[in-house]
């Protein structure tokens, strides 16, 4: 990534008096064109670098400018390489080192200290997600148009997308993306779309909103319910939306208020409970409910 790049060739100009062009182009794998824009970026951002042409010439930090080498603390430095490492879990190339290299001198200490928390983000079908989540990334940064053939409850469709965020919420991976289908924003779960694609067309760029629980829809309203669990289930509700997420009767039942905005979603999640979920209201939601218990009962029926 680019910012990676920056700041690498920061740091050899912090660690070197002078280094030369060819030898950041190599040392970064581009060209030196690219090495030569990277320089103007970082005089733009405030950071005055001189470069000499000729034999003695070269590129380094003007005289008398000064840069605290150690610019992160040691929990500082272990918070961002345990998320660096988190990241890695769903990569498909591995950078922590090489970053940390560049962030701090004693780095190998803090990158120790790091290994004690591990995040991993992947999923069962790490496989097939790692590709999409790294064409995802391109797509977003180079802001070109993606494609894909797309599952949900009702079917399956194609769809095209702008695509602004990656989202990981609720053990799944989502993009959140303005679909040129429906002209408005959506967001798509990673696990159910398949033949990505990356257009060549690019997209110029709109204001996304602030990104919403996976659970909720972007064009449904939230609406309120209220569900009555059996005290068996206690430890899905604290871990799922924490201890305070529900009411304890005199009986032993569990009171649970919650606004939803995907009903489908909804509807599966309180299945999966079984006999130990009632739903009190709406009263649209019971009815699905009562009506998808049917259905598996038939299926079971002698």
């Amino acid at each position: 990534m680019k910012i990676d790049r920056l700041i690498g060739i920061i740091m050899e100009l912090l660690r070197n008096e002078k280094v030369t062009a060819p030898y950041l182009a190599e040392r970064f794998e581009v060209s030196r064109r690219t090495i030569n824009r990277d320089i103007e970026d970082i005089c733009r951002a405030g950071i005055p670098v001189v470069t000499r042409p000729g034999f003695e010439g070269g590129i380094s930090i003007a005289k008398g400018y000064k840069i605290d080498h150690r610019v992160l603390t040691e929990p500082e430095l272990r918070a961002i390489l345990i998320g660096l490492k988190s990241v890695e879990s769903v990569s498909g190339v591995s950078c922590t080192d090489r970053i940390s290299e560049k962030l701090a001198a004693d780095a190998a200490a803090a990158s120790h200290a790091a290994d004690r928390m591990r995040i991993d983000l992947s999923t069962y079908y790490k496989a097939s997600l790692v590709p999409k989540i790294e064409m995802l990334q391109a797509a977003i940064e180079e802001k070109r148009l993606v494609s894909f053939r797309y599952y949900y409850a009702k079917g399956e469709s194609d769809r095209t997308i702008e695509p602004y965020r990656l989202l990981f919420q609720w053990a799944s991976w989502y993009v959140l993306g303005y679909c040129l289908r429906r002209s408005d924003f959506r967001m798509f779960k990673l696990n159910r779309l398949t033949e990505l694609r990356l257009e060549d067309e690019r997209f110029s760029g709109r204001e996304a909103p602030e990104l919403k629980p996976a659970s909720q829809a972007y064009t449904e309203e939230e609406k309120p319910m209220t569900v009555l669990f059996e005290p068996e289930v206690k430890y899905r509700l604290v871990e799922e939306y924490g201890p305070d997420s529900f009411a304890e009767r005199s009986d032993g039942k569990l009171k649970f208020d919650f606004s939803y905005g995907n009903e489908d979603e909804m509807v599966r999640w309180i299945l999966s409970f079984g006999s130990s979920a009632e739903v009190l209201q709406p009263a649209e939601l019971a009815a699905r409910i009562r009506i998808e218990a049917q259905g598996i009962l038939q299926k079971y029926k002698k």
